[in-house]
C-alpha cells in the first residue's frame, strides 16, 4: 500500500460531523470548536502518514474509535477553565499555590445571589441614594475587633501600601531590621513600603532590636512606628524584639502612631486547640496598635483581601487617599468576607464551618476515621500496590506559623509495577488533578486536607493510573 492510498482512508470533516458521538458533542461544545478539533486530529493522522517509512505502510491503519475518543478528550480539556478545582492531598492547609483558604459551604448561596443579581453595592437602601461599598463590612468587623473603623482593600500588601502612603508619605517609618520580610513571588515588604513614598528607617540587628533602637531613631521627620509580625519565618537562638504594647507606650510619649502588620489575620486563640500561640487582631488592638493590617485568605479563612482596622482618624484619611480607588475590592469579595466574619460571632460555628479552621483543629480520632475510610475504599479496588496508614505531619502553610507541624494520618502507596514519580505525575495530570507528596519513595496522601467527598475520586483516578 502506498501513501496516496492511505490518504484516501482519511475521513472528511463532514463525515466525522455525522458521527453519533460527535453530534452529541456539538450539543455540549461550540460547533466551531468541534470542527477545529476534528481538523486538527485529521491533520495529525496525515502527518503520521507522511512520516511513515516504506516498510511501515502495510501495517498502518486508522483506529476510528481512538480518533473519536481523542477528539472528545481534547474538547473537554480545551473548553475547561484554566483555573479549576484540584484535590489537595499535601497536608498543607493554607496552600498558596492551590488557592490558600477555602470558603465555607454555608456562605455560597449568599455569595451567589450577590454575584448573579443586582445588589446594593454602592446604594443606601434606607436613604434611597448612593452609598459606600465599604459600609457593608464596617459594622461586623468593628463589632468583632472593637476597632473604631475599618477599610478593606484587595490584599495585605495593598493594605500596608495604603497605610504608609496615608500616614508616612515623605516621612520616616521606623521598623526593625529583622522584620523586613520577603513574601511570595520575590516581592519584598521593604520595596512595597518604599512604593508608598515612606522612607524606611531600619533599626536594630537581624536577630535583636531593643526599645532604645526605636527611641534613638525618632526625630522630627518620623511618621510612624511600624511593627511587622514575621508570620512566614522565625529567627531562633539569641533573639529579641520589642512587643506592640511597648511600642505603643513609646508612640504615646512622642505622639507618633504605631502600625502593626500581622500578615495572617487570626481571631481565635488557636493554642486552645493544641497549636502554638499566635497574636490575634484583637490582641494587637488591645495592646495599643493604632492601625492593624492583615490578610483575609490566610487563617481568617475568607477571600483574598487586605483588612485595615484601627483609629477612625487615620482610616478616614485612607478612605480619601487616591490609591483607595485603585486598590478597592469587588462585590464578590465583600459578600464572601461579610459572610465569613458573621461566622466568627460564634467561635464554635466558625471552627466547624470555616474549612481552614476545621482542618487545623481536627482531632486525631477524626483523622484516624478519615484515613480508615479512604484506606478501605482504595483497598477494595484490589490494586497492585502496597498501601498503609501511617503517622505523618501537616503544615499550616500560607506564610503562617512556619515552625508549626501538626500530627496527622497519611495513606502511603507504593505501586508494584510503576515508579512512584510516574504515579504522582499521572494523578496530578488526571481529570481530578490530585496534588500529593512523594516522600521516602512513597506516594503520600494526607487526609487532613482531603474532603470526604473526594475519596471516591482519588480511588477512581488511582485505579485508572495503574491500568
Amino acid at each position: 500500500m502506498n501513501k496516496k492510498k492511505l490518504f484516501s482512508l482519511l475521513p472528511s470533516v463532514d463525515e466525522v460531523l455525522n458521527d453519533k458521538i460527535i453530534i452529541e458533542l456539538i450539543k455540549e461544545y461550540p460547533r466551531s470548536l468541534v470542527v477545529d478539533t476534528i481538523r486538527k486530529n485529521i491533520d495529525n493522522i496525515r502527518k503520521n502518514i507522511i512520516n511513515l517509512e516504506e516498510d511501515q505502510l502495510n501495517n498502518f491503519s486508522i483506529d476510528y474509535d481512538k480518533f473519536i475518543n481523542n477528539i472528545s478528550n481534547e474538547l473537554r480539556l480545551s473548553y475547561s477553565l484554566s483555573l479549576k478545582k484540584v484535590i489537595n492531598a499535601t497536608g498543607v492547609v493554607i496552600h498558596t499555590n492551590l488557592g490558600r483558604s477555602l470558603l465555607a459551604d454555608s456562605i455560597k448561596e449568599e455569595v451567589w445571589k450577590v454575584a448573579s443579581r443586582y445588589s446594593n453595592l454602592e446604594y443606601d437602601i434606607n436613604k434611597g441614594k448612593r452609598g459606600s461599598r465599604y459600609s457593608h463590612l464596617e459594622e461586623i468587623i468593628k463589632n468583632i475587633t472593637g476597632a473604631e473603623d475599618v477599610l478593606v482593600v484587595n490584599n495585605n500588601a495593598a493594605a500596608v501600601l495604603l497605610v504608609l502612603s496615608t500616614m508616612s508619605k515623605n516621612k520616616e517609618a521606623i521598623v526593625s531590621r529583622g522584620e523586613l520580610v520577603e513574601v511570595g513571588g520575590s516581592f519584598r515588604i521593604p520595596k512595597v513600603m518604599e512604593e508608598s513614598g515612606a522612607i524606611l528607617r531600619e533599626v536594630g540587628a537581624t536577630n535583636k532590636t531593643h526599645m532604645s533602637d526605636y527611641e534613638d531613631a525618632i526625630n522630627e521627620n518620623t511618621g510612624v512606628l511600624l511593627k511587622v509580625h514575621t508570620s512566614n519565618y522565625r529567627v531562633l537562638g539569641f533573639t529579641g524584639s520589642v512587643d506592640i504594647d511597648e511600642l505603643s507606650r513609646l508612640s504615646k510619649e512622642h505622639d507618633i502612631p504605631v502600625i502593626e502588620d500581622l500578615g495572617s489575620g487570626l481571631f481565635i486563640d488557636i493554642s486552645k486547640y493544641g497549636l502554638s500561640y499566635e497574636p490575634t487582631v484583637i490582641d494587637s488592638l488591645k495592646k495599643g496598635a493604632d492601625v492593624v493590617t492583615f490578610s483575609g485568605d490566610k487563617i481568617l479563612g475568607g477571600p483574598q483581601a487586605g483588612i485595615i482596622v484601627g483609629k477612625k482618624e487615620y482610616i478616614e484619611k485612607m478612605k480619601k487617599n487616591q490609591l483607595t480607588r485603585a486598590l478597592r475590592v469587588d462585590k464578590l469579595t465583600i459578600a464572601a468576607l461579610e459572610a465569613t466574619f458573621r461566622l466568627y460571632l460564634d467561635e464554635k460555628k466558625a471552627v466547624e464551618e470555616i474549612p481552614t479552621l476545621r482542618m487545623l483543629t481536627y482531632s486525631m480520632d477524626k483523622l484516624n476515621d478519615k484515613a480508615r475510610k479512604l484506606y478501605e475504599i482504595i483497598k477494595n479496588q484490589n490494586l497492585d500496590i502496597d498501601i498503609k496508614i501511617e503517622d505523618g505531619y501537616s503544615q499550616v502553610g500560607g506564610g503562617s506559623m512556619p515552625l508549626e507541624t501538626i500530627d496527622t494520618k497519611v495513606i502511603t502507596i507504593v505501586p508494584k509495577n510503576m515508579g512512584v514519580s510516574e504515579l504522582e505525575e499521572k494523578l496530578r495530570l488526571s481529570e481530578d488533578s490530585i496534588v500529593a507528596r512523594v516522600y521516602d519513595n512513597k506516594y503520600v496522601l494526607d487526609v487532613r486536607t482531603i474532603f470526604d467527598d473526594e475519596f471516591e475520586s482519588i480511588s477512581k483516578q488511582l485505579t485508572n493510573a495503574l491500568k
